[in-house]
């Protein structure tokens, strides 16, 4: 799938043909950090796109935020529009977490009908309804992270525990 920025100098593919998970995140950290009512994120793995090449490197700048129990969020955006185009834990010891959050507004044809919506209780607009989602951090045994989906091309994508601590991480311990 392709991701790029708003005004296009960032551009790259993603490390695998379709997201393990997509989250619509109603946070109060996610509504600030994409000035909208949500954030959505589409989990891929890191593993083909960290480290990061030279040129995509030198087009991105990176802001790191404090996470939880020491961890921090290595946020990176485009240097020339300034989108938010993706985001990875690193836990206290600096190592990187194998998952990499990019951002949905930025992934080309990326499938938004089955995304689980997380931390609603801080939905500001209505969840739809039927829609899988969560006061907050959905459960180890909950269908986003324990039944997988299906990708575009009909192989089924087992959800891993490590998303779920994705999002625990990321939210730095704010249940709001």
């Amino acid at each position: 799938m392709k991701v790029q920025c708003q005004c296009g100098a960032v551009s790259f593919e993603t490390p695998t043909p379709a997201p393990t998970a997509v989250y619509h995140c109603h946070c109060t950290e996610c509504q600030r950090q994409s000035s909208s009512a949500f954030g959505t994120s589409a989990i891929f793995p890191a593993n083909g796109l960290f480290p990061l090449s030279a040129d995509l490197q030198a087009k991105l700048g990176c802001w790191t935020r404090p996470a939880k129990e020491g961890r921090t969020m290595d946020c990176y955006f485009c240097n020339a529009c300034g989108v938010r185009i993706m985001h990875r834990i690193r836990n206290a010891d600096g190592q990187e977490r194998p998952t990499v959050s990019i951002k949905g507004g930025a992934v080309k044809d990326l499938d938004w009908s089955e995304a689980t919506h997380i931390y609603t209780r801080s939905a500001v607009v209505p969840i739809p309804p039927g829609a899988e989602k969560y006061e907050t951090t959905p459960p180890p045994n909950s269908p986003a992270l324990v039944s997988g989906r299906r990708n575009r091309g009909g192989q089924l994508q087992q959800q891993t525990p490590m998303i779920l601590q994705y999002i625990y991480d990321r939210h730095n311990g704010h249940w709001s």
